[in-house]
């Protein structure tokens, strides 16, 4: 009893012990929190298979226990403040952290938010139009709350300051001209801010999509608040400003659906047996495995002096799939003539006259 009465006035008698102590104090209670937060997470989580509390945790746990450390150690800083003046320096330093802190927390529940939805929709199923709907749609909301949050705590952060809230209050008064100057010069970011949300909202791109840009084919791989990426078939990269898909027309081949429909253009001699062609086709396009089943034709679409052109039309369940289907059958049809009818392969006719004057 002696002992404990002797420490406990050891602790009173140095202040800075006992501001130590009930920092430690108040951060183990802080981490106590976390682990209770944490364990009701992960019942709820696997309940409803979303996603494991396992994974939440790692999200959200140095922000979190951050957070309740710096607001464990704003009580004895609070309370001892008035005897020592150096805690008064340090007390605006950790509101600074604290506002950042809950930024960083916030941004990380955003994504474990993100995390939660996105396990609702399968991006790598062969129909999967709707998942990548909605993933576009996540993925920018989820970049533009980053960037509110991350701007509301900066805002926050300078308004803790005497100084700078007083300058901020001197500068509103001659902030006419200034906000002209800086809207014309920052109208090009803030244009394609607003068009990375128009994007997201009106969707005439999504993630995945297979367009045509500046001559280039390729897939959505990115869409960003201020750009997007384009994936070109060889592995190139296309950045593009999210504007240029409001302003300039482009090809979306996925815009409703994934599936598409192809075509193989064959030119031949007249007197190729067409029937006979459009029976082979029908065999051979009924053994590909590639060939989705929807759409398979034949048609003579055009005819030339020298040629007739033949078009094979066939469907397929994406671009990718189309293109190798679309490079199969045209390697066998031109295999098929080159065997069976050769002489139907194009040629020029020349048609030669004897003279009058010549017995």
């Amino acid at each position: 009893m002696n002992l404990a009465l002797q420490i406990d006035k050891a602790i009173q008698n140095t202040p800075g012990l006992s501001i130590g102590l009930k920092i430690a104090l108040a951060s183990f209670i802080g981490v106590m929190i976390y682990f209770i937060i944490i364990k009701i997470i992960s019942k709820i989580s696997n309940k409803k298979r979303n996603i494991s509390g396992k994974k939440i945790a790692q999200k959200i746990k140095y922000p979190f226990v951050l957070v309740l450390m710096i607001l464990g150690a704003q009580v004895p800083i609070a309370t001892y403040q008035k005897e020592f003046e150096f805690l008064s320096y340090i007390k605006p330093v950790l509101n600074v952290l604290l506002i950042f802190s809950i930024a960083w927390l916030l941004i990380q529940i955003v994504a474990v938010i993100k995390m939660i939805m996105v396990t609702k929709f399968d991006v790598s199923d062969s129909d999967n139009y709707r998942a990548r709907k909605a993933f576009t749609q996540i993925q920018v909301a989820q970049r533009v709350l980053t960037f509110i949050i991350l701007f509301l705590a900066f805002a926050a952060s300078l308004m803790t300051f005497d100084q700078v809230r007083e300058l901020g209050v001197s500068l509103f008064a001659s902030a006419g001209i200034g906000g002209i100057i800086i809207g014309f010069a920052a109208q090009k970011v803030i244009g394609s801010f607003l068009a990375g949300v128009q994007i997201a909202i009106t969707q005439p791109i999504k993630l995945d999509d297979v367009v045509i840009v500046e001559g280039e084919w390729g897939w959505v791989e990115e869409i960003n608040l201020t750009y997007v990426v384009v994936k070109v078939w060889d592995q190139r990269r296309v950045i593009l400003p999210t504007p240029y898909f409001l302003e300039k027309p482009f090809q979306n081949w996925t815009k409703t659906s994934a599936d598409l429909l192809g075509t193989v253009y064959v030119y031949t001699d007249y007197k190729i047996p067409i029937e006979e062609l459009r029976k082979f086709y029908e065999e051979l396009i009924h053994k590909q495995q590639l060939w989705d089943g929807r759409v398979q034709n034949l048609q003579v679409t055009n005819a030339t002096s020298d040629t007739v052109e033949l078009r094979f039309m066939m469907s397929a369940i994406n671009s990718p799939v189309l293109w190798d289907l679309r490079v199969k059958v045209r390697e066998e049809i031109i295999k098929f003539i080159q065997d069976k009818f050769p002489e139907h392969l194009p040629r020029t006719r020349v048609e030669l006259k004897k003279p009058d004057n010549q017995d």
